[in-house]
């Protein structure tokens, strides 16, 4: 497969990841229990992981062990999870559930209303949830670790930048600030993400291996 093929399957892949996540977040909008809509949006990272599609979170934890390249791939995979939340989002603004751009407004009223150092440390904790989340499910197959991991940075108000993409893009509340809000998540992501590999790649006094 030519290096052209190849990244436009990452990009559909990741446009699909978009997708599911968008689905996610519109039944996390469509439930008014928030334990209950927080699990139910679990199924988008459910099907990324079982499916093999790009997501950025999901994905950037393994940057500590990758080359170079690496990074335009992860930049190929944020550009294609935007793509996929906006088509979602715009989608089901066209249909009879649109009434969920209403509530996902007053969500984004919140991350524009926050400060810059808020949103980048709750991108942080959320990150470093979504590599427990993924690489778990990785090691043990067991999608539970899926369910808990975004359950929590949902339930704690954790701020996870594909799904802010999402929730602009659903209530229409794209603009310059909005855009910063989800640079700052993804900073906060990507920072939380590596910070487990980062740490085991730190020698074994004893041994000189990586944790």
């Amino acid at each position: 497969m030519g290096q052209i093929q190849k990244q436009i399957k990452v990009l559909l892949l990741a446009v699909l990841a978009g997708v599911t996540i968008g689905i996610g977040g519109c039944v996390y909008l469509s439930m008014e229990n928030k334990v209950i809509g927080a699990l139910l949006f679990t199924v988008g990272l459910y099907a990324i992981c079982v499916h093999g599609l790009k997501l950025y979170t999901g994905r950037i934890g393994y940057l500590v062990n990758e080359q170079l390249p690496y990074c335009f791939e992860l930049a190929v995979i944020w550009i294609g999870n935007f793509l996929g939340t906006f088509l979602a989002a715009v989608a089901m603004r066209e249909t009879r559930i649109s009434e969920i751009s209403q509530k996902a407004a007053q969500l984004c009223q919140t991350k524009l209303d926050d400060r810059v150092s808020s949103l980048f440390l709750l991108g942080i904790f959320c990150g470093l949830l979504m590599f427990i989340a993924v690489d778990g499910y990785r090691a043990v197959n067991n999608p539970i670790i899926l369910f808990m991991g975004v359950a929590v940075f949902i339930l704690c108000g954790f701020e996870h930048c594909i799904a802010d993409m999402f929730y602009f893009s659903v209530a229409g509340l794209w603009s310059g600030k909005a855009f910063l809000v989800v640079v700052v998540v993804t900073i906060g992501n990507s920072i939380g993400g590596m910070l487990i590999p980062l740490v085991k790649k730190i020698p074994d006094e004893d041994t000189g291996k990586q944790l």
